[in-house]
């Protein structure tokens, strides 16, 4: 249970100090990063919705028996990491977009929090039933 708080906790407080900035940063991300935005509603809608995943990162930190189930989607969502560091691979996004492994390394983690939250679970019932 301890593995899986830390790793959530974690998670949580990385992608919210990552993500929030977003909300105050299209007008520099326009002048560092050609061509700018062109649709401001796709970026704000990523925006709050990888913000609103981060919350959930949280939510399952404090309780990761009750949100058990909820972590193998979690990890589903680093997956996308995946398609960050293929684009790259294809020439298709800059060398920074490799920030995508650490999506994958925390999917990783995700599944062992998952793994290890069952093996706590079935101690905790062994114990119960003693």
């Amino acid at each position: 249970m301890k593995f899986a708080r830390i790793v959530f906790l974690i998670a949580g407080i990385y992608g919210l100090l990552i993500i929030a900035p977003l909300f105050v940063a299209e007008g520099v991300i326009n002048a560092t990063t050609p061509p700018a935005i062109t649709h401001p509603e796709y970026y704000y809608g990523f925006a709050g919705v990888t913000l609103a995943w981060q919350v959930l990162f949280l939510l399952i930190a404090r309780d990761p028996a009750r949100y058990r189930n909820i972590m193998l989607v979690a990890a589903l969502e680093k997956a996308s990491g995946i398609v960050f560091i293929a684009l790259v691979l294809l020439h298709r996004s800059p060398p920074s977009m490799l920030i995508g492994i650490v999506d994958v390394m925390l999917g990783i983690l995700f599944l062992i929090a998952y793994s290890r939250t069952a093996e706590n679970k079935g101690q905790q019932t062994a114990v119960a039933h003693s």
